[in-house]
């Protein structure tokens, strides 16, 4: 493994997202002297929050799995997450609601989940799950210790007993069909491979090894916090003050200072120097790499599609619902072939409907209700709609029509709050390609292949976020903070 070399007594980290955050946790319990510089005015990056009319809105991801990797980071300064967050298990994880008036809720205990499985759709497709159950259980122990939770540099890296085991359980075919081995139903079929969307690609293009985001979503357990998944952030942040970090927030970096092949520190918009012996940067990778000098990020990358998100403040409340909800259309690869490879809108979308207020009540005023609603589109690299001309109403008034029609009765009337964000506000937000799930994880763009932690000229710059390595999603972005960190301590 590539370790910064010379003294990394002093480190600056650029970015209060998950990946920044944990980053600052690892390096401080290890003895660094830590500066986390911030230009907004709270953490979290894109696990931010919006306040609006007395409705607290998740702005980024609204899942949270495996908290024993925010209590790993919080274990690095001599914290324990039961002392900083108050996490509720949610059961269901998610209900599938599919276009025959059928839905399959997504239970996390495996005994109890497939005895729904039996009753839904029948005993055969419940021994499926079991055994799938088993097949994911398998990937993820072989991914994790072997490839997932570590730096890798070269391709000859991957060589090991794992990968092998990992070619002959057919990690490297077709999600899809590795999924449909297991299940007849197209409703089981549905809910255990929509999760490739995670990873940019859809199921049917999507490697195998990637079902163990299914693994993660449907079988480790999904968990709310109090106070919203922006409560994690806070509570890193808080823990990091704590633990002697200086947080600066509202700062602007501007730039990173450089002698030879050595980063020296960081220039913010006010034209102040903060000093540094490593440099670690937590922006979307091509906007870290316009930190830098030189020409940038030269290699191009395939971005993942990007989605439309509706912040809705309602009356209305649904007691059929979940906390999380996945509605189906009655479309399958088609629309997944509009998005990520034609550039089109879904003519039958699949929406994501979160429903926050229905675990934390005080996200909302008393009595009223907030969703979140999430449609997949495609990036501003694959289609350059015109979003700001009218399209995101338009579209969001579309997304109203589709839930009214499955099942969410007077939802449009039930408006109080509604904000609609788009491509063009990730784009403005910073994000390549107006995607807020970084780059696709085609094979090229996997392990070694995906850009890495650490710059490949500058030996004591590192980066983190879902665009390096493991990749995107909470898990896999509280990893890439303690991948870096490790760079930087030698370990």
């Amino acid at each position: 493994m590539r370790k910064v070399s010379g003294s990394t007594d002093r480190v600056v980290v650029v970015g209060a997202g998950l990946g920044g955050l944990a980053c600052a946790l690892h390096l401080a319990g290890r003895g660094r002297q830590v500066t986390l510089i911030e230009r907004g005015p709270l953490p979290g990056g894109r696990c931010g929050r919006d306040d609006v009319a007395g409705y607290a809105f998740d702005t980024g991801p609204t899942v949270l799995t495996m908290p024993e990797l925010i209590d790993e980071a919080l274990a690095a300064v001599g914290e324990s997450l039961a002392d900083w967050l108050h996490l509720t298990a949610l059961d269901p994880a998610y209900r599938a609601w599919f276009p025959d008036g059928s839905h399959l809720d997504v239970i996390t205990d495996p005994p109890r989940m497939a005895a729904h499985v039996a009753e839904v759709c029948g005993p055969r497709e419940a021994d499926g799950y079991l055994r799938f159950v088993d097949h994911l259980r398998e990937l993820w122990r072989l991914q994790r210790s072997s490839f997932i939770a570590r730096n890798l540099d070269r391709p000859r890296d991957l060589l090991s007993a794992d990968l092998l085991r990992i070619v002959a359980a057919g990690g490297f075919g077709r999600l899809q069909s590795r999924v449909d081995r297991f299940f007849r139903d197209p409703r089981t079929r549905r809910i255990f491979s929509f999760q490739s969307m995670y990873a940019g690609l859809a199921p049917h293009r999507a490697l195998a090894i990637y079902l163990v985001i299914a693994y993660l979503d449907a079988v480790s357990g999904v968990w709310f916090p109090v106070g919203g998944l922006h409560a994690v952030p806070q509570a890193l942040a808080g823990a990091a003050d704590k633990h002697g970090v200086q947080i600066r927030y509202d700062t602007e970096v501007v730039r990173v200072t450089t002698q030879g092949d050595r980063a020296t520190g960081v220039i913010t918009g006010t034209g102040e120097r903060v000093p540094a012996d490593a440099v670690v940067l937590n922006p979307d990778l091509p906007a870290a790499y316009r930190l830098l000098p030189g020409p940038g990020l030269r290699r191009r990358l395939r971005f993942s599609p990007s989605c439309v998100v509706l912040h809705i403040g309602s009356t209305q409340g649904y007691r059929r619902t979940a906390h999380h909800n996945i509605h189906f259309g009655r479309a399958w690869r088609r629309t997944f072939d509009e998005v990520i490879r034609h550039g089109r809108l879904m003519s039958d979308p699949s929406v994501l409907v979160s429903n926050a207020t229905r675990t934390d009540p005080g996200l909302a005023p008393p009595g009223r209700h907030s969703y979140y609603v999430l449609a997949p589109v495609p990036n501003t690299d694959t289609a350059p709609m015109e979003w700001r001309d009218g399209l995101a109403d338009g579209y969001a008034d579309e997304l109203v029509r589709v839930l009214e029609e499955r099942g969410y009765r007077g939802f449009g009337d039930g408006i109080e709050v509604r904000r609609v964000v788009t491509p063009a506000d990730w784009q403005d937000a910073g994000l390549a390609a107006g995607t807020p799930f970084a780059a696709a994880h085609t094979f090229a763009q996997t392990g070694p292949f995906r850009p890495s932690t650490i710059h490949p000229h500058l030996s004591n710059v590192v980066f983190v976020g879902s665009g390096t390595q493991p990749g995107v999603g909470i898990p896999m972005v509280l990893i890439s903070g303690k991948l870096a960190a490790a760079r930087i301590a030698g370990d």
